[in-house]
């Protein structure tokens, strides 16, 4: 990605900081939604108000009014049919800030794009400006996926589809890709010449470890969403072997990825594994690479950040999902995408020159 020439250093940063400090805060985001699924909160406010809905409860009246609401969704009478106002008020806060903290997020990446716009730093002529606009739009399909999962637990059954949720968590993870891309780009619009790094086959071998671990990321929100991380809960063992009994035992089979428990929990554990085993490898292989600086950090990144996810992906497993370690692991997984984001993004390989 490149940016308008017309754009100086110094704009550039301002620009790529704020772009960061987006993704900062979507990344709060995505732990905001994480803990509010662990406390089963989510289900908590059944209307989406788009443009009201920042003002909270303010007296017992309101209270009563909501907790009316909730009182005809099917989480109330399958899982909290002794819940009373006081209760309700418990599960509610996390959602609501959930949805306070989305709005204000908008608003974060909107207003100053608009500064940049009118005073002439990002021109519609520009490919900046597409790429911004484009950020706009995956917020605003954010908001109504957000939606769109919730609904999913509103009618039969109290729990939100794990298709839904997957798509959720997949879209934040896009959001925030874009976001730290394109801030990156415009710190550094072009990669390093051969003088400044030997790359040869980092540089694909980076793009592969990114696919990888988004998709190991997309697997663990089908373990969220089908409570997965429950069951088995011991490592490196599963029902006691390496490889458990049931596997795809599922009917029909080729949805047993998806809704299978067993095979849902087995495949997000071979995914993690693979992906370890491979960011490993490729760090023993950049050594003794001449690198830049920049370049170096970012491979040592990924490699401390495999390992953090590593320990807490089996501390969350074997203490059976404690809130505090699986909301450190979700964050964890965005985190260790964003460092093989900043490994693709250091070692692109140069254009070549007619």
């Amino acid at each position: 990605m490149s940016y308008s020439p017309a754009l100086d250093a110094k704009r550039a940063k301002i620009m790529a900081y704020w772009l960061f400090g987006v993704a900062g805060m979507v990344l709060f985001m995505v732990f905001l939604g994480g803990v509010t699924r662990l406390t089963h909160s989510g289900l908590s406010i059944t209307e989406w108000k788009l443009f009201t809905g920042w003002i909270p409860p303010m007296n017992e009246t309101d209270w009563v009014a909501l907790f009316a609401k909730y009182q005809q969704s099917p989480e109330f009478h399958k899982m909290n049919p002794d819940m009373d106002v006081q209760g309700f008020k418990g599960i509610f806060w996390l959602e609501f800030i959930h949805r306070v903290w989305g709005r204000l997020l908008g608003f974060a990446f909107f207003l100053p794009f608009a500064a940049f716009m009118m005073r002439g730093w990002v021109r519609m002529s520009a490919p900046l400006f597409w790429k911004l606009t484009g950020l706009l739009v995956l917020g605003a399909m954010q908001g109504v996926m957000g939606w769109y999962m919730v609904m999913s637990g509103l009618v039969d059954r109290p729990d939100v589809s794990q298709y839904r949720l997957t798509a959720h968590f997949a879209l934040a993870l896009v959001i925030i890709w874009a976001l730290l891309w394109v801030g990156m780009s415009l710190l550094q619009k072009d990669p390093y010449d051969r003088n400044h790094q030997d790359a040869g086959g980092l540089s694909d071998a980076s793009k592969g470890l990114f696919a990888l671990v988004f998709v190991t990321a997309l697997s663990g929100g089908f373990v969220a969403g089908t409570d997965a991380g429950f069951a088995y809960n011991t490592f490196p063992l599963m029902d006691d072997g390496l490889i458990p009994g049931g596997l795809f035992d599922y009917d029909p089979w080729f949805m047993a990825a998806f809704e299978d428990i067993t095979t849902v929990q087995f495949n997000h554990r071979l995914l993690a594994e693979t992906t370890f085993v491979l960011v490993m490898l490729f760090w023993f292989k950049s050594r003794g690479r001449h690198l830049h600086p920049r370049s170096r950090h970012a491979i040592n990144a990924l490699a401390v950040m495999a390992w953090v996810q590593v320990l807490l992906g089996v501390s969350t497993l074997v203490l059976v999902i404690p809130v505090s370690l699986a909301s450190l692991h979700q964050i964890g997984a965005v985190v260790l995408m964003s460092a093989a984001l900043w490994c693709a993004h250091e070692l692109r390989a140069p254009q070549h020159v007619a």
